[in-house]
C-alpha cells in the first residue's frame, strides 16, 4: 500500500535523491546533462529546500514497503486571489503506472481546496510526457513561457492551470 507522509527537515536528502534518480532518465531526452546538473543544483541544493520548507512549502512523500517512490511540493503564490502552484512531482521512472503520481496530485489538490484555494498551476516542460497526465487530471494549457534560469539555459514551459 503506497502512503503519504508529510516532509520535514530531515527528508531533504530524500527529495534530493529522488529529484536526482527521476530528472536523469525524465528529462535526458530533451535537456543537456549540464542543464540538468545545473537545474538540480540551483533548484535541489539543501539550503534551497530549506528556504523553501521555512517559506511554507508543503512536500508531501510517497512510500510503499519503507521505500520512498515520488514526492510533490507545492505552496500558496498569490494570497489576494488564492492561487497555489505545485512547484515539483516526481515519481521514480521504474513505477510509472502504479497510481503514485495520481495519488500524489490528488492529495495536493485535497489540500490546496481545504486551504481555500480557487486554482492551482504548475509548469511542465513543452517536450515532457507528463503534460497528458496533467490535462487527464484536469489542468489546462494557460500561457507558454520561457524562462531564463541562467548559465545559457531556459525553461520552456507550459503553464497549466486547474480551476478549483
Amino acid at each position: 500500500m503506497i502512503i503519504l507522509r508529510k516532509a520535514k527537515e530531515e527528508d531533504i536528502a530524500t527529495i534530493q535523491d529522488l529529484a536526482d534518480r527521476t530528472w536523469r532518465i525524465t528529462y535526458a531526452e530533451y535537456l543537456s546533462a549540464e542543464q540538468i546538473d545545473y537545474m538540480l543544483e540551483k533548484m535541489y541544493n539543501r539550503g534551497e529546500l530549506l528556504s523553501q520548507l521555512e517559506k511554507g512549502h508543503t512536500f508531501l512523500i510517497a512510500e510503499e514497503d519503507n521505500e520512498d517512490l515520488g514526492f510533490a511540493g507545492f505552496s500558496i503564490i498569490q494570497p489576494e486571489t488564492h492561487a497555489y502552484k505545485l512547484h515539483k512531482l516526481y515519481v521514480l521512472p521504474q513505477t510509472h503506472g502504479k497510481g503514485v503520481g495520481k495519488l500524489l496530485i490528488n492529495e495536493v489538490f485535497n489540500l490546496v481546496k481545504k486551504a481555500g484555494a480557487k486554482s492551482l498551476q504548475l509548469n511542465v516542460n513543452k517536450n515532457n510526457k507528463a503534460k497528458d497526465f496533467y490535462e487527464k487530471a484536469g489542468f489546462i494549457i494557460k500561457e507558454t513561457v520561457v524562462l531564463d534560469i541562467g548559465n545559457g539555459f531556459v525553461m520552456d514551459d507550459f503553464v497549466m492551470e486547474k480551476t478549483i
